[in-house]
C-alpha cells in the first residue's frame, strides 16, 4: 500500500500566532490578531493562489488550529491544504496517543483529514514512527513529515514507514542564510536525492526546496 504522491506548493503560510491574545505570557508574539483581520489575511492570500497553511496543535495550546479552521470555513475544503502536527512531548498515555491528538486537531480545524501530518520533534523516532502508519492508511492523514529531525532520523522515520509501503515526503526544519545546519549536515541533499519536499520554517512562512 502507498499514497498518492504528494502535490503541494512550495510555500506553506505559517499560523503560529494565530490565536495569540496578545496578553502578557499568553502568546508568542504579543500580537493582537482579530477575526476580521485574519479573514482579510486568508482572502488576499486565497487571491494570490496560497493554499497550504500550516499550523501545530501547540501553537497556541490549540488556539492556532481553533481559528485558523474558523477562518478557513470561507472556502471549501477541496480550495485548501492543511499541515498540522503531533508532538510527542504532549502525547497522553493511552494506547492510542497519536491517534487522540489527531482528532483533537480535526475537531479543532473542523475537517475529517489533514493533508500533511508532520511528527514535530525527533523524540524516540522509533517508538513514534511507527503510529503514523494507521492514520494514512485510515485515510484521516493523506501524507506524512517529519520536523526537526537529525539526517539519521530522517533516514530512520522513512525506512520504518517504508516497511509498511509508506515514506517521508516532507521534512520541516530552521533554515535561512544565517541558520544553515540543515545544509550542512546533508539533510537538504539527501532530501534532494529522495525527491523528498524540504519546509525551511521561520516566522510565520514555510518555503519548500525540492
Amino acid at each position: 500500500m502507498t499514497s498518492e504522491k504528494m502535490k503541494s506548493p512550495t510555500i506553506a503560510l505559517g499560523t503560529w500566532a494565530w490565536g495569540d491574545s496578545g496578553e502578557t505570557g499568553d502568546g508568542y508574539f504579543g500580537s493582537s490578531l482579530t477575526q476580521a483581520g485574519l479573514e482579510e489575511v486568508a482572502d488576499k492570500a486565497h487571491a494570490a493562489g496560497f493554499t497550504l497553511w500550516d499550523t501545530a496543535i501547540v501553537y497556541g495550546m490549540g488556539r492556532s488550529e481553533t481559528v485558523l479552521g474558523k477562518v478557513l470555513k470561507r472556502y471549501a475544503r477541496s480550495d485548501y491544504q492543511l499541515s498540522t502536527k503531533f508532538n510527542p512531548r504532549i502525547a497522553g498515555t493511552s494506547d492510542t496517543p497519536m491517534a487522540n491528538m489527531l482528532e483533537q486537531s480535526l475537531a479543532n480545524l473542523g475537517t475529517d483529514y489533514i493533508d500533511l501530518y508532520w511528527i514535530h520533534n525527533p523524540a524516540d523516532v522509533p517508538r513514534w514512527t511507527p503510529h503514523l502508519i494507521p492514520l494514512l492508511k485510515s485515510g484521516k492523514v493523506r501524507h506524512v513529515g517529519v520536523s526537526n529531525h537529525n539526517l539519521s532520523e530522517i533516514k530512520l522515520a522513512d525506512q520504518i514507514l517504508g516497511e509498511a509501503g509508506f515514506r517521508v515526503e516532507a521534512v520541516q526544519n530552521h533554515y535561512s542564510l544565517l541558520y544553515r545546519s540543515s545544509e550542512h549536515a546533508g539533510i537538504l541533499d539527501y532530501c534532494r536525492s529522495q525527491g523528498i519536499r524540504f519546509f525551511a520554517y521561520g516566522r510565520g512562512v514555510c518555503s519548500a526546496r525540492s
